[in-house]
This record gives C-alpha cells, sequence and structure tokens, in this order.
C-alpha cells in the first residue's frame, strides 16, 4: 500500500463551516484511485463536511466510483462500505491490487462470484465481442438503461463500463471502469486486471449470442451445408439457442492470428472481431 497521510489534507471542498457544526472528514486516496477523483481533490486528498452517511458515500461524492475500491482503513482499522465516519477521522481508499480473483471473498466483497462473467456496457460492446471470442461468458444487453445493467449485474457478473455514474449504483459490486479507449487495449486491460490470462478458450461461444457451443454430427447438418463445406470439413459446431453451425474455415484461421498478435504484442490493434468464425446462419 501508498504511504499513509501524517496530518489533515489541505485541499478542501465547500465551506469550513458546513456539515455538523463546522465538522469535517479527512480523506486520502491512494494509487490510481487519484485519477478517478473530482478535479477539487487530484491531489489524492479531500478535507469534506461531516455528515451523516455510509463511507460508500462519502468516497463516491469524491468522484471514486465503490466498485473501484480494494480497501478501506478509518482510524487505523480496515472498515467494510457501511462504516460511518466519526467526526474528523482520517479514511483512507486504497486502490483494487491486480490480479482480482473474483471467486474469493473480502472485506469489501463478502459474496464472491462463481467465475469471471460479465455483463458488459453498450460503450464497450466491441470488448465484449473479443471477450467471447475468446471463450469468456460476456452478455452484451440490447437493454441499455443503467438500471437494468446494474440489476444484471447483480445476479453475478462483473459489469464493464466507461460510465462512473452506472458504477456507483448500489446494487452493482464488481465492476471495472476501463481506461482504454480501443478494444484490444480494453481487451487487454481487462484480462490482465482479473488475472485470466491462460483462461482463455477460444471459439467455444457463439459470437452471436453468448451461447456455449456443442458438438453436432455432419450429417445431422448436412442439408445445410454448402457443396465445398461439406466437401473439406467434417468437424461442426452448433448454437442451441441461435441455431447456428461452426467449423474451423479459413476465416477461423485469420481470427487465430489476431487472437495471437492481440495477446502477445501490447502495440498491436484491430478494431472488432468478426460476427463468425466460418458459419452456416
Amino acid at each position: 500500500m501508498a504511504e499513509k497521510m501524517q496530518a489533515p489534507p489541505v485541499v478542501a471542498t465547500g465551506s469550513s463551516s458546513a456539515g455538523v457544526g463546522g465538522a469535517l472528514l479527512f480523506l486520502c486516496f491512494h494509487g490510481d484511485l487519484r485519477q478517478l477523483l473530482a478535479l477539487t481533490h487530484q491531489a489524492g486528498e479531500a478535507r469534506v463536511p461531516h455528515r451523516e452517511a455510509s463511507v460508500k458515500d462519502v468516497i463516491e461524492a469524491c468522484g471514486v466510483p465503490h466498485p473501484e475500491v480494494g480497501a478501506i482503513v478509518a482510524a487505523g482499522r480496515e472498515v467494510d462500505f457501511g462504516h460511518r465516519p466519526a467526526v474528523g477521522e482520517l479514511i483512507e481508499v486504497f486502490p483494487i491490487i491486480p490480479p482480482l480473483d473474483v471467486t474469493k471473498p473480502s472485506r469489501l466483497r463478502p459474496e464472491p462470484l462463481v467465475g469471471p462473467n460479465f455483463v458488459v456496457d453498450i460503450n464497450v460492446a466491441k470488448l465484449g465481442r473479443w471477450l467471447r471470442m475468446l471463450g469468456f461468458d460476456a452478455l452484451i444487453p440490447e437493454n441499455h438503461d443503467d438500471a437494468f445493467l446494474a440489476a444484471t449485474a447483480a445476479t453475478g457478473r462483473v459489469l464493464l463500463t466507461r460510465d462512473r455514474r452506472l458504477l456507483k449504483r448500489r446494487q452493482v459490486v464488481f465492476a471495472r471502469l476501463v481506461r482504454h479507449g480501443h478494444p484490444t487495449a480494453q481487451l487487454r486491460e481487462v484480462l490482465s486486471f482479473y488475472g485470466l490470462g491462460g483462461q482463455e478458450r477460444p471459439f467455444t461461444l457463439c459470437l452471436r449470442c453468448n451461447s456455449r457451443l456443442e458438438p453436432v454430427a455432419k450429417e445431422e447438418i448436412l442439408p445445410r451445408l454448402e457443396p465445398l463445406t461439406r466437401k473439406y470439413y467434417s468437424r461442426f459446431n452448433h448454437c442451441p439457442r441461435c441455431d447456428r453451425i461452426y467449423w474451423a474455415g479459413s476465416h477461423r484461421e485469420k481470427m487465430e492470428g489476431l487472437i495471437s498478435a492481440v495477446l502477445s504484442s501490447p502495440g498491436f490493434a484491430v478494431d472488432t472481431p468478426s460476427d463468425n468464425y466460418d458459419n452456416e446462419g
């Protein structure tokens, strides 16, 4: 963890007479949380009026969404989001230290997830398609309403977005405010942050609907295949939800090359994976 603040901070917001009888709270933000602070707090330290509120609300009022927080120390002891600060209390706010294993409980997130399953906001939809292509469960809802996305995240998913207001919703527990703007850089960011390198299972999910693909006998789908596909390919997968058929054709070979380049070369960037890896719709 970063060094602790030794004295009350000097960056102020509001009037010193605000709050209960002019009482104050002192906050010190560590690591990259400083980048998320409101402009008046970007030195990493804040002096705010004391009010009857949870430390979650106090932190978010400074601009930092609660899913970005890894630990909170109040008056020298670690606390959870429900802690209500006392007058004059020093609160230190630390970022999550990656890689974050969402299957392990912590003080701030005592109920872990069963695995790294995602729900992806429309503003990072291309990231969601990359995750699907690599075999990570990634919902990309057509309903873009914040309340719907937050409720979906509450069913046991990690929310990925570039909208910090969405992350402040109380229902959201596991989430990432995606920093990078390009889809392939976003992919590397998410894989690194959640420690997913080496867990990829490319081409096991349907890019259209996110369902797990299942092997299907060629004989069962023969009438749906084009003549050249019938002649040169013998192994096929089927999406049980949207009924698409997939096989390892030339298009998939190109996508495998893209995956290798994206994962191994930080400077390599392409836009969005295609909607298929050879398929009959």
